[in-house]
C-alpha cells in the first residue's frame, strides 16, 4: 500500500472516498506538529502559541528547552491514501494541562500514532495508557531527530512496556517518507486486527 500522488480530481458522479480519522499523540515536543506538516497534502491547520514565563513550572520542557511554541488545541492535516480512502490527521496537544481535549478528539478515531523521544520516553506513557484503556489500536513512532538513534526497537518496547503486537518504527518525522511509513504501518495494523476479529 502506498500514497496515491496522482491527480485527485474526480468526476461529479464518482463516489465520495471513505474517511478515516487518526490521532497523532505523544508528549510535549516529540514532533506531532512536525509529523502532520511533513505528510499533509494540504496546508495543515495549527493552533500553536508561544511559550511564555507563565508556563514555567507548569510545562515540563526537560530535553526541549529550546522549544518556543506549543500546540494548545490540535493540529489538522489530510492525506489521500488512494482515490477511495482519505485519512484525516488530528495532532493532540502534548502538555498534561490540555489532555482534557483528548476525550473529544478521540471520538470516531480508528487508530493512533504515539510519538516517542528516546531522550525522555516517560513522556509517552500518558498517551499509551489513554489508547490502551480505550481499546484503540496504535503504533509507536520513535522520532530520531537528525538521524539520532540511541536505542533499539527492543529497548524502546521494553522501556514502554508495549505488547509484542504493537508496531514500532524509527524515523526522522521531518521527512515525508518516514511519516508516511508510520501511517501505513498503522493502517496495516488496523487491517490485521480486523482480519483477526472477523476470522
Amino acid at each position: 500500500m502506498d500514497f496515491d500522488d496522482s491527480d485527485r480530481r474526480h468526476p461529479a458522479s464518482a463516489p465520495a472516498p471513505a474517511a478515516v480519522k487518526i490521532l497523532i499523540a505523544g508528549g510535549f515536543g516529540v514532533g506531532k506538529t512536525t509529523m502532520v506538516a511533513s505528510v499533509s497534502e494540504v496546508a495543515p491547520l495549527r493552533t500553536e502559541e508561544y511559550l511564555t514565563v507563565a508556563s514555567v513550572g507548569v510545562d515540563d520542557v526537560d530535553g526541549v528547552a529550546d522549544k518556543a511554541t506549543t500546540t494548545v488545541a490540535m493540529d489538522f492535516g489530510r492525506i489521500s491514501i488512494s482515490t477511495g480512502l482519505v485519512v484525516y490527521l488530528f495532532g493532540t496537544p502534548g502538555q498534561e494541562r490540555f489532555w482534557f481535549m483528548w476525550k473529544d478528539l478521540v471520538h470516531g478515531a480508528l487508530g493512533a500514532v504515539v510519538l516517542a523521544d528516546t531522550r525522555r520516553l516517560q513522556s509517552s506513557f500518558g498517551s499509551i495508557d489513554f489508547f490502551e484503556s480505550r481499546g484503540i489500536p496504535f503504533v509507536v513512532g520513535v522520532n530520531c531527530f537528525g538521524g539520532r538513534q540511541d536505542r533499539t526497537v527492543s529497548e524502546v518496547r521494553e522501556a514502554l512496556d508495549l505488547d509484542p503486537h504493537v508496531p514500532i518504527l524509527m524515523g526522522d518525522l521531518r521527512q515525508r517518507a518516514d511519516s508516511r511509513d508510520l501511517l501505513l504501518a498503522l493502517i496495516d495494523h488496523l487491517m490485521a486486527g480486523q482480519s483477526v476479529a472477523t476470522g
